[in-house]
């Protein structure tokens, strides 16, 4: 069960540095690619951001440009280096956690996934289900419908269409993100891979590609719900 520590204190405030860190650095990138796109140079690659490459991607601008660029390029590798410490600390506040190691065994939940998933659910025991946990996770299908009553022969009786309306938006958004994440690391795991035999088969039955990989996330946070409340690792079945 939880109970308030300064240990859980210093797991989330780890946790929200190193996301905050996550965004800056994204943002920045953003900004130094808009840069570049701005002035019709495009690097599909990725070599802005590199330290190695920059120089040579520095030249291609106009010379008002390049002290910008610059500027955007140091900031971008001392970011990086912030990120890195931040997630060396995130991991170590997790580390006195038994159930880090144990979340880590699921298919997707690396260590910075689980560390997570600690710091943002605490505890599984307060979901009672699976369902109650997909709608914490934003992985709660939600239906909606009108008309529920129709006239058939003179009477009414209530209509049997149900109508999907996509996923629950009162969720949490890292969570969702964890196990989106997740299931697409599981789906590209080395064979023998039963999640992505899994989303083969569900591919060959004619559903769409995004609802296949909503199923793996969801069948992939009902194993870890499981698995936390039982403090097991994760088997994978033969």
């Amino acid at each position: 069960m939880y109970k308030p520590s300064v240990e859980w204190d210093r797991l989330r405030e780890a946790v929200r540095l190193e996301s905050k860190l996550t965004q800056d650095l994204t943002r920045t990138k953003l900004r130094l690619n808009s840069l570049y796109h701005r002035r019709g140079v495009t690097c599909p690659n990725g070599d802005l951001y590199l330290p190695r490459h920059r120089s040579k991607w520095v030249t291609k601008l106009p010379p008002s440009g390049r002290p910008c660029a610059e500027l955007w390029g140091e900031q971008i590798d001392l970011l990086g280096e912030l990120r890195e410490k931040a997630e060396r600390q995130m991991h170590a506040a997790a580390a006195k956690f038994p159930v880090w190691k144990t979340l880590q065994t699921a298919p997707g939940i690396a260590e910075k996934r689980a560390a997570i998933l600690l710091a943002t659910v605490v505890t599984p025991h307060r979901f009672r289900t699976k369902r109650q946990f997909w709608s914490y996770c934003g992985l709660g299908i939600v239906t909606r419908s009108t008309s529920d009553w129709v006239q058939q022969s003179g009477r009414w009786v209530r209509a049997a269409v149900i109508e999907t309306r996509g996923l629950n938006r009162a969720s949490n958004r890292p969570l969702k993100a964890v196990f989106k994440g997740a299931s697409q690391s599981a789906r590209s795991m080395l064979p023998p891979n039963p999640f992505r035999d899994h989303y083969d088969r569900m591919l060959e039955a004619g559903t769409k590609p995004n609802l296949a990989q909503l199923t793996l996330a969801r069948k992939l946070a009902a194993i870890v719900l499981a698995m936390w409340k039982t403090e097991s690792e994760y088997r994978p079945m033969s």
